[in-house]
């Protein structure tokens, strides 16, 4: 380990350590609570109970089934919450804290380039940010096993799942660290830098979040039925909450122009008004992927451009 790599680990350490021991404990907590849910599994309470958006309820007294997932939900939010907290703790101070202080110009007067100075912290803390991350979403895809996409569990579609597990979670984190530096380079004062950091990697969480919902990114597959036959079921589809009823030409109408669940009265509407086919917009439950992929794309080339700008704005802020 040489001069540079070795005083980045001795500043970055503590961070390393301390985010170590949340994951130990992250751990331990998912071991503990996943049991739980094998145990309540196996005790064929749930054994009566189909996958699909619609709730199982007990046969003796009607109540809803549920497993004990919302500890899970809470890993989720904080795979979620990884890139305001790597940008906000770790990015910021990586170069801020010695430009604030000033002691760069100590290290860069020790034979050390620029890019040796930026090099040797950010490639340490990239690394340890993506075994951690990684570590994280893994922990969560464990956990989530055993009650995925099931009425008494937590659906692919849902926030806690669809942005807090997988790839995406590793590149949110990593975008969230060089947009930190970047920030933390630019504005000079280590608590500036982490507001800057906070509100960056938050609004682009929420947009990203707004575009899920919006489906800007993974366009809805169209489900249709001929005449009354009833639509596919909607099973572990995400529904986009568009449906009604097309006509020979392709023109999509609200429901409510025929707004009858089945029977003669839907086919003599349908007949009288011109429509052959009933439809909804969902995204199917493969298309998890294609979200992630699409997330992960967006977020590591967001990281990319700030580990580039961050470069380039070396030789001018330093």
């Amino acid at each position: 380990m040489n001069g540079t790599l070795w005083l980045a680990w001795r500043q970055q350490r503590v961070l390393v350590g301390v985010a170590s021991a949340v994951l130990a404990v992250v751990a331990a907590l998912a071991a503990y609570h996943r049991d739980g849910i094998l145990a309540d599994l196996d005790s064929g309470l749930f054994d009566h109970c189909g996958p699909g958006p619609l709730h199982c309820t007990r046969d003796d007294i009607g109540s809803v089934l549920l497993l004990d997932i919302e500890p899970l939900r809470y890993l989720g939010a904080l795979n979620m919450a990884l890139p305001l907290l790597m940008g906000v703790f770790w990015g910021a101070p990586l170069l801020g804290r010695d430009r604030e202080l000033g002691t760069h110009r100590t290290v860069l007067t020790q034979g050390v380039g620029r890019g040796q100075w930026f090099a040797s912290r950010f490639a340490l803390a990239a690394v340890a940010t993506t075994a951690l991350s990684g570590l994280f979403a893994g922990v969560f895809a464990w956990w989530w096993q055993p009650a995925a996409d099931r009425s008494y569990g937590l659906f692919w579609y849902e926030a806690p799942a669809l942005s807090g597990s997988g790839p995406r979670v590793v590149a949110a984190a990593l975008f969230g660290l060089a947009a930190g530096t970047l920030l933390g380079l630019l504005a000079r004062r280590v608590l500036a830098a982490m507001g800057l950091t906070l509100l960056a990697t938050g609004a682009v969480t929420l947009l990203l979040e707004w575009a899920h919902r919006a489906r800007l990114m993974v366009p809805p597959h169209v489900y249709t039925s001929p005449g009354s036959v009833p639509k596919p079921l909607m099973g572990d589809k995400w529904s986009t909450g568009n449906y009604g009823l097309t006509t020979a030409s392709g023109r999509k109408d609200d429901v409510l122009n025929c707004p009858f669940p089945s029977g003669n009265r839907l086919e003599e509407c349908m007949a009288d008004k011109g429509y052959v086919a009933r439809f909804y917009e969902a995204n199917p439950a493969s298309d998890f992927w294609a979200f992630q992929w699409t997330d992960t794309a967006v977020l590591g080339g967001l990281a990319v451009l700030c580990v580039a700008a961050t470069v380039l704005l070396l030789r001018r802020r330093v």
